[in-house]
């Protein structure tokens, strides 16, 4: 990979950094309005983006027609606003603020889970608020670990991970991915770890997603077996008429221990979600770019 520039960096971080305290600084609604605006400017900005969501959709949900795909793709932008409008208020939120913004649901699963002993892995994704549901789920039970992948913004990086850090969730980079995350669940902890993004075939395996093959990573299920670690899907979902998040854990998922069957349940049941709240999944990543061999590429 090409080196990045400096100068670049600075200036990427600087406006990072403007976007963030413009939304901390101002009144709620209006960087609710903010964010929406700053959205709107990232979809006209980076095309590709929505080009993605479009192909994703007419593979996914092919029954759509062009102005139903264009209202999902409208609700993953405006998705994306309210993550940042709560990313930037992690500070006031860690201040006693979290019932205005999240409350949990299916607790009895989460607790269970910590009762058997062996740690837990919440199988989350880019649906609905990732960085709120990791960040209340401290505040309102204990300070956890999640898996993060450097940002290429060094700047950019450090910004996101300190405020990720307010509430006491620890980061597991994937460069010491397995043996931090045996250790952890190993003293009875809890993981977040990122389920629903593209892998490469050396790391993953072929499932179907939406009735189309994609690769995933078959990690969580082989950390999952030999750790024994209980497996809880786990999303903070936006409730229109609650105006806030619901941070919902559903029932665990059985571990079998064959690596590409558990793979396909987890993210069978991850489909089984994104259906029920598709405007907040995050269309606009290139799930399906890893092909099996032979295959044409869909991008």
């Amino acid at each position: 990979m090409r080196q990045r520039s400096a100068v670049r960096n600075l200036i990427e971080y600087g406006l990072a950094l403007a976007v963030v305290k413009s939304l901390e600084w101002t009144p709620l609604p209006v960087a609710e309005r903010l964010a929406r605006g700053y959205a709107r400017l990232l979809d006209l900005a980076i095309p590709r983006l929505r080009r993605a969501a479009e192909r994703n959709l007419s593979l996914a949900l092919p029954a759509l027609d062009a102005a139903q795909r264009s209202e999902i793709i409208g609700g993953v932008f405006r998705s994306i606003a309210r993550v940042l409008v709560s990313f930037a208020r992690f500070p006031s939120i860690a201040r006693g603020g979290v019932s205005r913004w999240i409350r949990w649901e299916g607790a009895e699963h989460w607790e269970a889970a910590l009762a058997r002993g062996r740690g837990v892995l919440f199988a989350t994704a880019h649906l609905g608020n990732w960085e709120l549901s990791a960040f209340a789920h401290a505040l309102l039970s204990g300070p956890m670990h999640v898996v993060v992948r450097p940002l290429d913004n060094p700047y950019i990086d450090a910004l996101v991970e300190r405020r990720r850090a307010i509430s006491g969730n620890r980061p597991i980079f994937k460069k010491d991915f397995a043996r931090s995350i045996l250790k952890a669940l190993a003293a009875n902890q809890a993981i977040g770890i990122l389920i629903d993004q593209n892998a490469s075939p050396d790391s993953g395996v072929f499932v179907d997603f939406f009735g189309t093959p994609a690769c995933a990573s078959a990690g969580f299920a082989k950390i999952a077996a030999h750790s024994g670690a209980a497996v809880i899907p786990g999303f903070a979902l936006w409730s229109e008429q609650e105006r806030r998040y619901v941070l919902r854990f559903y029932p665990p998922v059985e571990i079998t221990g064959d690596a590409a069957r558990d793979t396909q349940t987890l993210q069978a049941r991850l489909e089984q979600i994104i259906r029920a709240y598709p405007d907040q999944w995050l269309w606009i990543h290139r799930r399906w770019k890893t092909r099996p061999p032979g295959d044409s590429p869909l991008y």
